[in-house]
């Protein structure tokens, strides 16, 4: 019985560390660049109309800005000439916006996204 109490505790700690294992894994996955890029790409894809940019597709447009050493900064030019900064967090993928009118000279902020929610399979 005390063999069998022993293997059941064993098998109990085993099991508990390798989850520990994978949460931290999946925590230490660092976005990067690429990533930010990608999944605010698709965000502003959807969440924008670009039919505007279907004759001139360079007045809508979506690139990397100055980052930080926390944050990666992606940059959405809209046409009609507002920017949407997205300021995504390298550690946990937590994006904040932030919209700016150059011609009013307004800076508001515009919500939060998680960009994992627009990372990994191809979005309709």
């Amino acid at each position: 019985m005390k063999y069998i109490t022993l293997s059941f505790l064993f098998s109990v700690l085993l099991l508990c560390s390798c989850r520990r294992g994978k949460a931290v894994e999946a925590q230490s996955s660092e976005v990067t660049a690429e990533m930010a890029l990608e999944g605010v790409d698709r965000y502003c894809h959807e969440a924008y109309d670009w039919s505007a940019a279907d004759e001139n597709p360079e007045i809508m447009s979506v690139a990397m800005g100055d980052g930080t050493a926390t944050e990666h900064k992606v940059v959405f030019r809209s046409y009609t000439g507002a920017f949407v900064y997205f300021f995504v967090d390298k550690a946990s993928g937590k994006t904040r916006m932030v919209e700016y009118v150059p011609a009013l000279g307004i800076e508001d902020a515009a919500g939060t996204i998680d960009i994992h929610d627009y990372l990994g399979a191809e979005t309709e």
